[in-house]
């Protein structure tokens, strides 16, 4: 089957109705069927709002709106996010705005910390994530049957180079010590394609790249206008065209090599089927970093550190990870670096569109 993969030039002022054709373009009626529950999966990679960090207000609504116009009942979807170690998913739908966009469109938010979780057979098919979780992998059992729709954004990720359609479903498949994941994280990506499709009937993605992030992401980054939107339903080949929109070659990222390699998606970008407007590559290219953060992590999980992995973050005293991060990020960076970085992105057309949203005037 060829991989289709929509790309649209977007604007403050036609985002909506961008986000509706970008849809169209890439066959969101062939792929997902409207009488089926389906799964909007929000990307909240930070409580606070911080530019192209997580799932923009403008994209939900739009998302929402092109769902339902193309006869998708209101009852049929389901917004859902999960938690991690250090994000709060009902506090992050209210800081990035989610909250009065779901409520104009009559729609519960529900945080995955909430419902039911199981553990699911893939039959010896998901050899690194078994040994990650010798007990089972336990999903939400509300997925299994229902097809899913993702909402990330355009970005770098200091464990993963970039994250988007595929790595958003590690935020719903896994529950909160999912961190573990992170020494194999590049295999684990690979794992959750084949999860997901024992799990979902058909899925779909849309990324918005109208603002992305740059360097070291998901959550210090550098806000870049980008103005694109990506769609499509095959989740590898959408993550290549959105890692050249930022200048990578897609094949040199390992868990896209790895998808194509065997044969879960493609990320050959001369065997992708565009539709719309071609892949203008930035004339800088984008830079993935590592926060001190992810830094520290991959210090103690891979690098010279590694032999104080087990105690650090293997044992009851990982309590200092999560406080350390919330430390650093929350009440060093974000009152600083981020406050400033925020500052500059509230001047551009999209900040003032985002406090339009603030205002709920859309």
């Amino acid at each position: 089957m060829t991989s289709r993969v929509a790309v649209v030039h977007t604007t403050p002022e036609t985002v909506i109705a961008d986000t509706a054709r970008v849809m169209d373009l890439a066959g969101v009626r062939e792929h997902l069927d409207t009488g089926l529950d389906t799964l909007l999966k929000l990307n909240l990679s930070w409580t606070r709002f911080f530019p192209a960090c997580s799932s923009w207000a403008w994209q939900v609504d739009g998302v929402i709106t092109a769902l339902r116009d193309a006869g998708f009942a209101t009852e049929h979807l389901l917004p859902v996010e999960n938690a991690t170690v250090v994000t709060e998913p009902h506090e992050g739908a209210r800081l990035n705005l989610w909250d009065p966009v779901l409520a104009r469109h009559g729609l519960p938010f529900q945080a995955l910390t909430e419902v039911e979780w199981s553990v699911h057979d893939f039959g010896g098919s998901t050899p690194v994530l078994d040994r990650i979780f010798p007990d089972g992998i336990r999903v939400p059992t509300m997925f299994a049957g229902k097809q899913v729709l993702h909402l990330p954004t355009l970005k770098t990720h200091g464990h993963t180079t970039t994250t988007g359609a595929v790595k958003n479903s590690f935020g719903g498949l896994l529950r909160e010590e999912r961190h573990y994941c992170h020494k194999h994280i590049h295999e684990v990506l690979v794992e959750l394609i084949v999860m997901q499709n024992a799990l979902h009937p058909a899925q779909f993605s849309v990324v918005d790249g109208s603002v992305a992030g740059d360097g070291a992401g998901p959550r210090t980054m550098v806000p870049r206008e980008r103005n694109r939107l990506v769609a499509g339903a095959d989740p590898v080949a959408v993550d290549a065209v959105g890692a050249a929109l930022m200048g990578f070659d897609p094949l040199s990222i390992p868990y896209l090599r790895m998808a194509h390699e065997r044969e879960l998606g493609c990320a050959d970008l001369d065997r992708i089927e565009l539709a719309g407007e071609p892949v203008d590559r930035p004339a800088v290219p984008f830079e993935t970093k590592r926060s001190f953060v992810i830094f520290g992590d991959q210090m103690l999980r891979k690098g010279p550190l590694r032999f104080l992995e087990g105690p650090a973050l293997h044992s009851p005293l990982f309590v200092w990870a999560p406080f350390a991060s919330n430390l650093y990020h929350d009440w060093m960076w974000y009152p600083t670096v981020g406050r400033w970085r925020i500052g500059r992105f509230r001047r551009t057309p999209w900040g003032r569109l985002w406090e339009r949203y603030r205002r709920g005037l859309p």
